[in-house]
């Protein structure tokens, strides 16, 4: 079996698939070319993170092709239903990366609450000679314990999100489109656990009116999840961050509500205009940005390595 990692894979992922017998390519090849390098090289395997697209054009033209993997959660730049049509399999690590992810989610927010996104944009150029004005204008800043925290999506990385936000002492409520329930335990270094028991809500008002920090975990959306009407029923002053995908969260609507105070501040790692932000996006003070840096640690990428290489392992017994 030939395995292609056309956007990588980690070295413990690697090691696993050889050691099982498993030849592994670790060509980068041009999203124009990869059906031909398939072909050629007799891949079995195409593991895709989020650069490599595999339509169903790949998917006709290469009839030799038997697994699609895709190191992350989302699937979208993959046609899964088509694919499980042709008889491939499907495989992706929808938990590696939730702890990398949570923890973006609470480096944004404590970015937000201390202005630390904004101070270390001009501490380089005024630092010098502003020093006081700047510390007297970063001094409404706030902690997060105690505050209420709103995860809207109920899977890995919203459980994660959801155990940071209980070990600092915040107030957790969930959006889910059904309410469920979900024993989220809390580990810690000295072997002990506490579990606590949370139950999702399904009434978007009575979950959004009293938040004072949100983050948006879902899947992709075919519409906004957060768009005006959501925004008025946010109390003021509220921060958001948004670590899912582009297009769950309407960006133009959130820098009004930015401009009337509503939103104290927002942080985006994901773009509608991806990977082309808008410039007004850009040069937002109130908005913490990062570029779809959700999963990039080593941890999780060694984690998805090994995840993905014993799904192919298994699924290989039985081809």
């Amino acid at each position: 079996m030939k395995v292609l990692a056309n956007d990588g894979i980690s070295k413990s992922g690697e090691l696993a698939l050889r050691e099982a017998g498993i030849e592994i390519l670790d060509n980068r090849v041009a999203q124009d070319h990869v059906i031909n390098f398939i072909n050629e090289n007799n891949v079995d395997v195409l593991l895709v993170r989020s650069a490599t697209k595999v339509r169903q054009d790949l998917i006709d033209a290469c009839p030799n092709l038997k697994i699609i993997g895709r190191g992350g959660v989302g699937m979208d730049n993959i046609d899964v239903e088509y694919a499980i049509e042709k008889g491939l399999y499907i495989i992706n690590t929808p938990n590696a990366s939730s702890r990398s992810v949570a923890e973006l989610v609470f480096a944004h927010f404590f970015s937000l609450a201390r202005f630390l996104h904004e101070a270390n944009r001009l501490m380089p150029l005024e630092g010098d000679t502003h020093f006081n004005a700047m510390k007297k204008s970063f001094n409404n800043a706030y902690e997060l314990s105690g505050k209420t925290l709103g995860v809207i999506g109920f899977g890995g990385i919203g459980q994660e999100v959801v155990k940071m936000g209980i070990s600092l002492g915040m107030k957790v409520k969930v959006l889910t489109r059904k309410p469920i329930t979900k024993t989220i335990s809390l580990n810690f270094f000295d072997g002990q656990t506490v579990n606590f028991e949370i139950t999702s809500t399904n009434d978007t008002e009575a979950f959004l009116k009293d938040a004072d920090f949100i983050s948006i975990n879902t899947p992709k959306t075919q519409e906004y999840i957060i768009d005006t009407p959501q925004f008025e029923m946010m109390k003021d002053g509220v921060y958001i961050v948004n670590t899912a995908r582009g297009g769950v969260i309407n960006e133009v609507t959130l820098l009004d509500f930015i401009e009337s105070g509503k939103v104290a501040g927002a942080a985006l790692d994901v773009f509608e205009n991806e990977p082309n932000p808008e410039l007004i996006l850009l040069m937002n003070p109130n908005l913490s940005l990062t570029p779809h840096l959700g999963g990039n640690t080593i941890d999780a990428q060694e984690k998805i390595g090994v995840e993905l290489a014993e799904q192919i392992i298994e699924i290989k017994k039985k081809l």
